[in-house]
């Protein structure tokens, strides 16, 4: 059994799924809407049991999962979904101990996501051009726990990145095939590269300027998410679901020869390498 001590970070859940989260701070106080529920009477509660506010509501207690922290952080800017990050974090091979560099900051969504897997050994190299973002990305990490994981980086990314070598890079910013060059020159030949855009063009534009810059095996796909209702009577989809949120783009670099020029992408590369490409 394991109890909530002071420090900890926290989700107090009721019955209906609402939830909190929250640091765990002697003689704080959280108001909800079931009441207000006193730090200390969660302080030394095991995880996964009751505590009542003073209205004597009920909530749980609980350790928060990623997925949670990513879906409430404070945002000034559109993060990437869990649906989306997982996909991500196994495309680009991320475990803990490598170096990531991502540009495109915003309210650090993925960066906590990346700073989590790399673990304690490991290092997230953020770019941003803009200061108010970085600020709320740092504040966002800070809470979690993660920000000695993250170097933050305040430049226009057009001047290329100080790493090279670097083993996965993500690019979330809105023209990325305007930088393919100054990506390739930071990752090392074979590494991972992946970028999340949110209409066509910007994938058709990004295809043609990824082939230009020497990366193959390209793939484009999105991630659609449908929940279930959790009534086993009545066992049926959601009436709404987390459909079209970005297309995700992947290529690996290459390191070309003098006389060698780019090559056409292959068709149905992601059908072909999936099992699903027609017999």
């Amino acid at each position: 059994m394991v109890n909530a001590s002071a420090g900890d970070l926290v989700q107090i859940m009721d019955a209906e799924g609402r939830f909190f989260l929250f640091r765990l701070v002697p003689g704080g106080r959280l108001e909800t809407h079931r009441g207000i529920l006193m730090h200390d009477a969660v302080i030394g509660a095991p995880y996964g049991s009751k505590v009542l506010t003073h209205l004597d509501r009920p909530f749980y207690i609980f350790t928060p999962s990623i997925n949670d922290l990513v879906v409430e952080l404070k945002r000034q800017s559109q993060i990437l979904f869990p649906k989306d990050i997982g996909i991500v974090l196994m495309k680009l091979n991320v475990r803990p101990g490598m170096t990531v560099v991502e540009a495109g900051t915003g309210s650090g969504g993925l960066t906590l996501a990346l700073a989590n897997a790399v673990g304690p050994t490991g290092r997230v190299i953020s770019y941003d051009v803009r200061q108010d973002m970085q600020n709320v990305a740092r504040r966002n990490l800070e809470l979690t726990g993660l920000s000695d994981r993250v170097t933050f980086k305040l430049r226009d990314i057009k001047d290329g990145f100080d790493e090279t070598d670097v083993e996965a890079f993500f690019l979330d910013v809105p023209n990325p095939y305007d930088y393919c060059a100054q990506v390739h020159r930071a990752l090392r030949g074979g590494g991972h590269f992946g970028c999340l855009v949110p209409t066509v063009n910007q994938v058709s534009d990004l295809l043609v300027s990824l082939q230009r810059e020497w990366f193959i095996m390209h793939e484009v796909f999105e991630v659609l998410l449908r929940n279930y209702k959790t009534v086993p009577a009545r066992l049926r989809p959601v009436d709404r679901m987390v459909a079209h949120t970005g297309f995700l783009v992947f290529a690996r670099p290459i390191i070309p020869s003098s006389r060698e020029q780019p090559e056409e992408p292959a068709e149905d590369f992601t059908a072909e390498n999936t099992g699903d490409a027609e017999s």
